[in-house]
């Protein structure tokens, strides 16, 4: 009866501590879930260096809208104005017509617009296969392909040139969109990217349920893949817009213009104006900042959605 009683207060024993165990665990737990439910303030310091940063970051289009609302006198002097005139509206009208900007947004949002979406889908295609797929001389090719990021661009333009003018391309937009559709930083960054945020067992599984290629790439890698292919399409379509170089080769004033191309319209008089510059480039600018608004919300979620998943 002894021992009988000995083991029934041991195993009593065993399940208090086990209870108090799985009670600590639970309260711990639940200290991690409120703890996760929290936000997190930020103090004055962080609020100072955020205000500082984001008054830096908007001073270059504010003085852009400020010059573009004076006249060529008042920029010429000492001190610059600091506050907006009332020649906004002329110099944005003056702008407008003189550069035919109607037209260059327009061939602009083409040019972006189809570079962005080549960029991504190619890259992401390249990225997968780099990251995922086994075939000889993979890192051989991704070496040479990160090489080519190295090269200055400007060696290729009398080729690329030559090109162009023997297929009939010049002054056509396909001339400005083709040669850009493949960029090697987006198929290192989806690289990058797919190699830890694609599981392999993930393919496999879609392999052994007899999907194709065409389908593992359709409903796993793109899926997959959509956070960092939403940065790099932001990323891609702002450089397409602003990219000056090979436009101004490839594109005249009178033809296709873009709107950096048609912006070197502007001012050309013995004097420039200024004033009506600045004008022209608040109005290329503009499009840029609405895409942002509209799209900037669905970026910042694919970064947030991706780092959860990871």
């Amino acid at each position: 009866m002894a021992t009988t009683s000995q083991t029934g207060d041991t195993i009593s024993g065993t399940n208090r501590s086990r209870g108090s165990n799985r009670s600590s665990r639970d309260s711990g737990n639940g200290r991690n879930r409120k703890g996760a439910g929290r936000q997190l303030h930020g103090g004055r310091v962080t609020h100072a260096v955020l205000i500082l940063f984001t008054t830096g970051s908007l001073f270059p289009l504010v003085w852009t809208a400020v010059a573009a609302s004076r006249d060529n006198t008042r920029l010429a002097r000492t001190p610059p104005p600091f506050w907006f005139g009332e020649n906004l509206f002329k110099n944005l009208e003056i702008a407008w017509t003189d550069a035919n900007m109607g037209a260059a947004l327009f061939h602009t949002t083409i040019v972006a617009g189809a570079i962005a979406a080549g960029t991504v889908v190619f890259s992401t295609l390249a990225g997968f296969a780099f990251a995922k797929l086994r075939f000889r001389f993979k890192n051989l090719l991704l070496l040479l392909v990160i090489g080519t990021m190295m090269v200055p661009p400007q060696l290729s333009v009398v080729p690329l040139y030559m090109l162009i003018a023997e297929l009939s391309w010049t002054d056509q937009l396909q001339s400005v969109i083709l040669p850009t559709l493949v960029s090697a930083f987006g198929v290192f960054f989806m690289r990058q990217y797919l190699t830890g945020a694609l599981p392999t067992e993930l393919i496999e599984a879609a392999r052994v349920d007899g999907a194709s290629s065409l389908r593992v790439v359709w409903h796993v890698v793109f899926p997959a893949a959509r956070p960092a292919m939403a940065v790099l399409g932001m990323l891609t379509f702002v450089m397409a817009w602003n990219d000056f170089f090979w436009p101004m080769i490839a594109l005249t004033q009178n033809g296709s213009p873009t709107v950096q191309v048609a912006l070197t319209g502007l001012g050309r008089g013995y004097i420039p104006d200024q004033s009506v510059i600045m004008a022209g480039a608040l109005l290329g600018t503009l499009p840029l900042l609405v895409a942002f608004v509209i799209f900037g919300r669905h970026v910042v979620g694919g970064i947030m959605q991706g780092a959860v998943k990871g």
